[in-house]
C-alpha cells in the first residue's frame, strides 16, 4: 500500500520529522500519483531501478509493486530510517548523498537495465541529473519530478524561450521530454510551484563528437550573455574568425544555436581557453 496523505502525517508525526526546507524536502501524499510515476517508469522483473530521495519510502513502494528491483538513496538519516521500516526487506535502503555517492559500487552487480526513478529537491535537480548522465553510462533511463520551469528547460527546444544551458547539455547525453505535470496538492507540505515528469532517454550513441567539459564552457559563455551576439559572448574564448570556422555565423545569439553547432564551436576552443 503506498502512502495516503493521513499516512504522511502519522509517519512524521510517530518519527518526530518534519520536511526540511534545506533539503528541498516536499513528499508525494497520493496513491494515483505514485503509481502513475511508477507506470511512466516502465519498469519491471529484470530491471534495477535507483529511486533518489525517497523520503518516506511512497514511491518506492510504488516502484516495488512493479517487480524491479529497488535502491533507494536517502541523504536524510531519519527519512532513511523510516523507508527502511516501510519498505523492509523489498527494496534496498542506503543512506547516502546522490551527489558523492559511488555509483559504480552501488550498480556492480546490475546486469539488466539501470533506470533512475526520483522526485527531486527543486535545489540539486539540474545539476544531479547533467551529472548522471556525464558520469554514470549504466544508466540508460531518467524519469524524474522537478520543478516544472526546470522540467522545460531540460527538455527545451532550440529557439524557444525555456532553451538554455540545460537543454543543451542534456541533449548531448539524450532525448528528454515532458510526459506529465503534477499538481502541488499532491505534496505535504505544499510548494508553492507547480511539478512536471522529465524522461531522459539516453542515447545509444554520442550524437556528436565533443569533449563534455569544453562543450560545457562554451555553451556557459553564450548563455551567460544570451542576449548579445557571439562575437560578443565567446569573445574571452574565440575569435570571430574561429567562430566562422566553426560554419556559426558570429552574429547569431545563444538560444540560436543548435547541439551540432555548439559541438563545432567547443571542438574549435583552444586548450588555454577559460
Amino acid at each position: 500500500m503506498t502512502h495516503s496523505r493521513p499516512t504522511v502525517h502519522r509517519l512524521l508525526e510517530d518519527h518526530g520529522l518534519a520536511a526540511r526546507r534545506e533539503l528541498g524536502q516536499n513528499f508525494v501524499a497520493d496513491p494515483n500519483t505514485v503509481r502513475r510515476i511508477a507506470e511512466l517508469a516502465n519498469v519491471g522483473p529484470g530491471d534495477l531501478v535507483v529511486e533518489i530521495g525517497p523520503g518516506l519510502g511512497s514511491l518506492t513502494l510504488a516502484l516495488i509493486e512493479t517487480g524491479a528491483d529497488v535502491i533507494a538513496i536517502e541523504v536524510d538519516p531519519g527519512l532513511a530510517a523510516v523507508a527502511a521500516e516501510v519498505v523492509g526487506d523489498a527494496a534496498t535502503i542506503i543512506e547516502a548523498d546522490a551527489q558523492t555517492v559511488d555509483w559504480d559500487a552501488l550498480l556492480a552487480d546490475a546486469s539488466g537495465a539501470v533506470h533512475v526513478v526520483a522526485n527531486l529537491p527543486y535545489n540539486i535537480g539540474t545539476t544531479l541529473i547533467i551529472d548522471i548522465l556525464e558520469r554514470v553510462p549504466r544508466v540508460g533511463h531518467l524519469l524524474v519530478l522537478v520543478q516544472t520551469e526546470v522540467a522545460q528547460r531540460l527538455a527545451a527546444d532550440v529557439g524557444s524561450s525555456a532553451y538554455g544551458i540545460p537543454s543543451v547539455l542534456v541533449a548531448l547525453h539524450g532525448h528528454a521530454t515532458i510526459p506529465a505535470h503534477v499538481p502541488p496538492t499532491v505534496f505535504v507540505p505544499r510548494p508553492k510551484v507547480d511539478s512536471a515528469l522529465v524522461r531522459i532517454v539516453r542515447h545509444a550513441e554520442p550524437p556528436v563528437d565533443v569533449d563534455p567539459g569544453a562543450l560545457a564552457r562554451v555553451v556557459k559563455a553564450g548563455f551567460g550573455q544570451r542576449r548579445k551576439m557571439l562575437r560578443r559572448s565567446l569573445k574571452p574564448m574565440l575569435s570571430e574568425e574561429a567562430i566562422a570556422d566553426a560554419g556559426v555565423e558570429p552574429t547569431r545569439r545563444a538560444e540560436e544555436l543548435d547541439l551540432m553547432a555548439w559541438a563545432a564551436l567547443a571542438n574549435r576552443l583552444p586548450e588555454e581557453a577559460p
